[in-house]
């Protein structure tokens, strides 16, 4: 009963998280509606996800959030000084190519969702066997260090995550 009423807890509390901050004041019956809506939304577009990720929520999560919201702080002042105090012809930006052990779609989109969210660093594209993400970096100094760091950094965490 319970599994009906709420197929994808993790977007129920994601749509009542975004209809507060939308409405940016809390008020009961701003959360009364926003829970009405947060429950009505996954019933009617249940259909739509026959296959949707198992995801592990809990420890693994609570620290790949802060390891991700550390790294993009450290790198919003790592490529501040980039621009203030180097010449675009000292710049060393490469091309990575990121063999991935991540096998779900949802998970390499996390991947590069968060590997495009952090400055410096975007993802551009993935291999069409899904094995390879092509990522720019804007400033390298040894490439394997780097794929190294996204792979041990990033995505040895969602395979806690997403199993």
């Amino acid at each position: 009963m319970l599994r009906r009423l709420f197929p994808h807890p993790g977007l129920f509390v994601l749509l009542v998280i975004v209809w507060m901050l939308m409405l940016n004041s809390l008020t009961p019956g701003g959360l009364l509606l926003g829970l009405v809506f947060a429950t009505l939304v996954p019933i009617f577009t249940g259909p739509f996800w026959p296959d949707r990720p198992l995801l592990r929520f809990g420890w693994p999560m609570i620290a790949y959030l802060g390891i991700v919201l550390w790294d993009i702080v450290v790198a919003n002042f790592q490529v501040a000084a980039l621009i203030l105090f180097r010449r675009n012809r000292d710049l060393r930006s490469h091309w990575l190519f990121v063999p991935l052990d991540l096998t779900s779609a949802e998970a390499i989109t996390t991947l590069a969702g968060t590997i495009s969210l952090t400055p410096g660093t975007v993802s551009a594209d993935v291999s069409t066997d899904g094995r390879h993400l092509l990522v720019h970096a804007l400033d390298v100094q040894d490439e394997a260090a780097e794929v190294a760091r996204i792979k041990s950094r990033y995505e040895a965490r969602l395979k806690g995550i997403f199993p």
